[in-house]
């Protein structure tokens, strides 16, 4: 449950309004400097955009080069995709473009104002469109279930980062913005721990549809609870 301070819980950091100058602001923490990055967030936050890339330019190859026949598990999954590509490619490419865009946003360098001004409505889309992708589960209600709870906590988070833009709050809009990015990069988190199960599938004999929901809610809760543990931790 957020409080006024800006946490899902109680925050304990009073709201600094930052002097806004060309879309940066005097002060303002970026992802190298200033905000004290710890390495392991660094390198988790590097290690997801890439992997989420791959996944979507992945995707865009399978969906416009189908695989004739195959009866890999990968295979049937390419199928239940190609059934809605039109939702798929909606989604996935406004996501890639999120993802590219969120180093340029979190950085806060000089001249990244045009950044900010795609992040809030391309991640607003990104939202709506993955609610939408949640009528086509492979894992099920499990599946769902984690879609709509964390999807949602991103569209809530990006409404407050919104909201501080708007009051001119940057300390307070930088916090919500890496709590959305965070969320949203849980989908990438998703996919080592799919590959757990994919690489253990001969002893589990679990399917696809038994435990991408299960990967789901390991990913995202990771990325969830990791950046709302870390942003505590600073006890600004």
């Amino acid at each position: 449950m957020a409080s006024p301070q800006g946490g899902f819980m109680d925050a304990k950091a009073p709201a600094r309004v930052v002097e806004m100058r060309g879309g940066a602001a005097r002060g303002v923490p970026s992802l190298s400097r200033g905000f004290g990055y710890p390495r392991w967030l660094k390198v988790g936050f590097w290690f997801c955009v890439v992997i989420a890339v791959a996944v979507v330019l992945r995707r865009v190859s399978v969906l416009a080069h189908p695989a004739q026949g195959g009866s890999s598990p990968t295979a049937a999954l390419d199928v239940v995709f190609a059934s809605h590509a039109a939702l798929t490619l909606a989604h996935i490419l406004p996501a890639m473009a999120f993802v590219l865009l969120s180093p340029f946003v979190l950085l806060q360098r000089a001249g990244g104002a045009w950044a900010e001004r795609l992040f809030f409505p391309l991640g607003a889309w990104v939202g709506l469109t993955a609610y939408a992708m949640s009528t086509h589960p492979v894992g099920g209600w499990v599946e769902r279930s984690a879609v709509l709870l964390f999807n949602s906590l991103f569209l809530f988070s990006l409404l407050r980062a919104f909201m501080a833009a708007r009051r001119g709050d940057a300390v307070e809009k930088m916090r919500w913005m890496m709590r959305a990015v965070a969320i949203l990069l849980g989908i990438a988190t998703t996919r080592p721990v799919m590959g757990v199960f994919f690489a253990t599938s001969r002893l589990t004999h679990l399917e696809p549809a038994q435990f991408f929901g299960v990967a789901f809610w390991i990913g995202f809760s990771i990325n969830t609870i990791a950046i709302e543990l870390w942003l505590r931790s600073r006890g600004e």
